[in-house]
């Protein structure tokens, strides 16, 4: 296994320590390490519940006789970044994304990978390093986001009684500037648009 390189042996005592530190047991370390990349945060809503994947992916590595080792990605959510400085910040984290698993896969020696992303830099990241590492690695998205609903019959509002999207709502605020659409009713449809992760 590629990861006896940072296990097996006398000169490995060391490495060794490391991990009984963290809890490992000698029955775990004998057996693949698998990386499992999981890029929970509380900034992007596609991530917010990706930790819950986490642990079911984890749970099925023990299973299958394998020990997880989880470990963070980064991520900036699009929507947010948009509009402002922020938007300077979105694409660069592809890369960023692609080093760091690629860095902490390498370092640690990992025998295969487990990706959990979500959303438009994160995913193609995560890719781009599992291209690189050549390692066996599987992907588990957390999903896409629903479609919300404004509900009611306005006639002067077009998305009145419709399913909305995040994009729905960047329209919207075109519609405001052109007066198609009321500042109240915008208020109303950005409550529902985005009804929950994904």
């Amino acid at each position: 296994m590629k990861s006896d390189n940072a296990k097996k042996g006398i000169a490995r005592a060391p490495h060794r320590s490391l991990f009984y530190a963290m809890g490992y047991t000698d029955e775990e370390l004998e057996k693949p390490l698998v990386g499992v990349c999981c890029a929970k945060n509380e900034i992007i809503p596609g991530h917010i519940e990706l930790d819950r994947i986490a642990e079911a992916v984890k749970a099925g590595i023990r299973m299958a006789g394998g020990t997880p080792i989880e470990f963070p990605a980064i991520g900036v959510c699009d929507g947010i970044a948009m509009g402002h400085e922020g938007m300077k910040y979105s694409l660069v984290t592809r890369e960023l994304i692609a080093d760091s698993v690629e860095c902490v896969a390498k370092a640690h020696q990992f025998d295969a990978l487990v990706m959990i992303p979500n959303c438009d830099k994160i995913v193609p990241g995560m890719l781009m390093a599992a291209a690189r590492l050549d390692l066996p690695t599987v992907f588990v998205s957390g999903g896409p986001m629903m479609p919300g609903h404004l509900p009611g019959n306005d006639s002067s509002n077009p998305y009145s009684n419709k399913n909305l999207s995040l994009t729905d709502m960047f329209e919207a605020v075109g519609g405001v500037a052109s007066g198609r659409v009321t500042e109240q009713q915008l208020r109303e449809m950005e409550s529902v648009a985005c009804p929950g992760c994904g």
